[in-house]
């Protein structure tokens, strides 16, 4: 139940259960697709503090948890009875690009986590061959690679499961014409098409493939028979209409597979493959410096997605992938951005915030280092993506394989290792990964905090005078009476680290917030236990009266205007019962935030321990 409430809200700004069409889950980020995506409370969910980032990439509304991501997946489907098929309704129109990636996150997320699983596993065999602790005739060798290997060559039917719920089709036939492409009877086949023995479907030859651990040809046929499914499921008779769909289906989807789309499909996926080969031959260097430098951005954007089938597609072509490995430094490389961070701050939250994100990033999930530590401070990020780049460089100049698919992490190590033994290509993943942790952590320690970075802005109060011959300032006056305090001292990591924005907290002494901008009310929450406004001038100003008040579901708070409201300085925005929610046993301090100060020089707090309503609070510097 302590995931509920962050679900309920999540809901919520994303418009409502009746605006969901589909949602899922990978690593760190719940993936929505929506009817209408403009009625999405963006702001208001950014300013959660249980949100980490909102992201519109692909077709997809992503909102960026962190590692709890299942747990509040969890709740939300528990409690909405929502599915991560497609309903079969139509969301707002997409590009074509948007499309190809949202087919590809729909089919290839559901069982990602478990083929990274098996293929650790896969490495450490290779591993123990290499250093002699196993047998490749041994039992228990052929035990656990077989737990390694038995996904990936199954690979075909776990993909006709995901691509027929997204095509909308029975996801059963679509397994169950997987499990045709891999029967035992048609590798048969293949032995004695090899000999020279011919063999037709009433009377057209078949060109028998393996088709074990293959990628398109089942995606194509899936789509095939979802198409099919829609012709014929209305028209049969209701009565039966449970197995006379599926028959069809089976009856011309599989043979039209085995005559006519596993082939093409699988002559497409080997011009693919050559065609990724023949890139990466031009200059491996400059393919890996390229991969080291963007694969950060394309995560950010959940682009990344669009990469794995080929990474797949190579695996099951070749047996090995050169692209996997080359996306490893530009990993490690944020993961030693943050470790700088980490090892320069003076401030305890922030320390604690990057040491957890250090600890996750190194394992391969770098949206919270990203999103919570190098990303708002730009330096460290764009230090991350040079070490990427001069790391995956050595990667790609040394020709380094991976011969198991995974994520990029500490865990690549030992899938690159190849059967005859560690070589210089091994060595290289090490040295270019330490190439780029040293480079990030080192550069983001000596430049990376400086001038504009949040860690100082949440110190200690800075006096700025009024008539400081500033270009721009926008003041932001007190929405409370009470006691000022600095940001860094407030008793919630979210608030007190800066990553939603820069600002004060107030403790009150009344139970009333005025607007301390003219503006609109860009979001009130449901609760009513936080405010969010936009000024005339472009500052969103986050007021978030009390910390986890959420969990009050609304008591004591009294909000006075609603959303899009227009305001003025002064005005009355909400009235809420001091006593009753202390009563309650939380804390009332209110953190005053710019939750945009990154589009400003900077947001300073005024020296004042003391404040009225509309007396001066913040600065913003542009």
């Amino acid at each position: 139940m302590q995931y509920q409430e962050l679900a309920d809200e999540i809901v919520a700004g994303v418009g409502g259960k009746e605006n969901i069409l589909s949602v899922m889950h990978c690593a760190t980020r719940l993936r929505f697709k929506l009817r209408d995506s403009q009625k999405a409370q963006t702001a208001a969910l950014k300013n959660n503090p249980g949100v980490i980032m909102v992201v519109e990439s692909g077709g997809q509304y992503q909102v960026v948890i962190g590692n709890q991501v299942a747990d509040v997946y969890r709740a939300l489907t528990t409690r909405y009875a929502l599915d991560h098929a497609d309903k079969g309704e139509d969301a707002a129109p997409q590009n074509l690009f948007a499309r190809f990636i949202d087919l590809v996150s729909g089919i290839f997320t559901p069982f990602i986590g478990v083929m990274i699983a098996t293929g650790i596993i896969k490495g450490l065999l290779a591993l123990a061959l290499v250093l002699g602790v196993m047998e490749a005739s041994s039992g228990s060798y052929k035990v656990l690679f077989v737990a390694s290997d038995g996904l990936f060559y199954f690979l075909p039917i776990l993909l006709g499961y995901s691509a027929g719920k997204k095509f909308g089709g029975n996801p059963f036939v679509s397994m169950a014409i997987a499990a045709a492409l891999v029967h035992p009877l048609i590798l048969d086949a293949l032995q004695q098409q090899q000999a020279g023995k011919t063999l037709t479907f009433v009377g057209i030859p078949l060109e028998i493939l393996n088709y074990s651990s293959s990628v398109i040809p089942i995606i194509f046929a899936a789509w095939v028979s979802s198409l099919i499914e829609r012709v014929v499921h209305p028209r049969s008779p209701v009565a039966v209409r449970n197995f006379t769909t599926p028959l069809v289906c089976l009856l011309v989807t599989v043979p039209l597979t085995f005559l006519a789309i596993g082939p093409a499909a699988t002559w497409l996926s080997r011009m693919l493959a050559e065609g990724y080969l023949w890139i990466y031959s031009l200059s491996p260097m400059i393919a890996g410096a390229v991969m080291g430098a963007i694969w950060q951005v394309c995560v950010i954007f959940g682009l990344h997605w669009g990469l794995v089938p080929i990474m797949l597609n190579n695996l099951a072509n070749f047996g090995y992938d050169t692209l996997l490995p080359l996306l490893m430094p530009a990993v490690l490389g944020q993961a030693g951005a943050t470790l700088g961070v980490f090892l320069r701050t003076r401030e305890a939250k922030v320390k604690a915030m990057a040491g957890s994100a250090f600890t996750a990033s190194i394992f391969g999930i770098t949206e919270p280092a990203v999103y919570g530590i190098t990303l708002p401070r730009r330096r460290p990020f764009i230090f991350g993506c040079i070490g990427g780049a001069l790391g995956a460089a050595m990667l790609g100049f040394w020709h380094t394989t991976i011969y198991s698919f995974g994520f990029p992490s500490i865990f690549t190590f030992i899938q690159v290792v190849p059967s005859t033994g560690i070589d210089a290509s091994v060595l290289a993943s090490f040295a270019g990964a330490a190439v780029a942790l040293l480079f990030a952590c080192v550069t983001t320690y000596l430049f990376g905090l400086q001038e504009s970075a949040p860690v100082a802005a949440v110190a200690e109060p800075v006096t700025v005078p009024v008539s400081a011959p500033l270009t721009r300032r926008e003041s932001v006056v007190s929405p409370i009476a009470g006691e000022v305090i600095a940001l860094n001292h407030v008793k919630d990591e979210t608030f007190a680290s800066g990553l939603l924005g820069k600002g004060a907290a107030i403790l009150p002494q009344n139970g009333r917030v005025v607007s301390p901008v003219d503006g609109v009310v860009s979001s009130m929450f449901r609760t009513g236990h936080a405010i969010g406004l936009t000024s005339s001038q472009g500052a969103e100003v986050l007021i978030h009266v009390g910390l986890d008040t959420v969990k009050l579901e609304g008591q004591h708070f009294h909000p006075q205007v609603q959303n899009d409201q227009p305001v003025k300085i002064g005005d009355l925005l909400l009235e809420f019962d001091i006593e009753a929610i202390k009563a309650a046993g939380f804390d009332i301090t209110t953190p005053v935030l710019v939750t945009n100060s990154d589009d400003f020089i900077d947001v300073l707090t005024l020296n004042n321990s003391v404040v009225g309503e509309g007396s001066p609070l913040l600065a913003v510097l542009k």
